[in-house]
């Protein structure tokens, strides 16, 4: 007995019934089939092909970079010297960084502390002028 599949990358009754049906639906959907119909065949291959680019990627990047717990981010050049002064250098940078990230949060304190005065000030302004001071009712409230 023939194992086939009803539904292949071939002009069968099957793939074409799908792809009128899927034209009718919704036009991509009748274009992805009339374009599995014509190169499915190759998309062993081309699945294939992607896994395998896909590996030799993860691989490179794999052997090119260290575990970013703590080593270096990079690989070693070779040179020890360059090595070290790369790594005093992305210290340098880190700590700068640090000090960046600790002047912008001063500053948005900062910023917070300006925004909650000028909003006391729009406050207190509002009630002075949401009840005169010889008004009874605001005297007893």
């Amino acid at each position: 007995m023939k194992n086939a599949a009803l539904i292949r990358p071939a002009w069968t009754p099957a793939t074409i019934a799908l792809m009128v049906i899927g034209f009718i639906v919704f036009w991509p959907l009748g274009l992805a089939m009339l374009a599995y119909i014509i190169w499915g065949d190759r998309l062993d291959g081309f699945k294939k092909d992607v896994n395998a680019t896909t590996d030799n990627v993860m691989n490179a990047a794999r052997k090119g970079f260290r575990n970013f717990d703590g080593g270096s981010v990079y690989r070693s050049s070779g040179n020890a010297a360059f090595d070290e002064w790369r790594d005093q250098e992305l210290a340098r940078l880190e700590a700068e960084r640090r000090k960046l990230d600790e002047a912008k949060a001063e500053f948005e304190l900062h910023m917070k502390e300006l925004r909650r005065a000028r909003d006391r000030q729009e406050f207190d302004r509002f009630m002075e002028g949401r009840s005169p001071k010889g008004d009874s009712s605001a005297d007893q409230a």
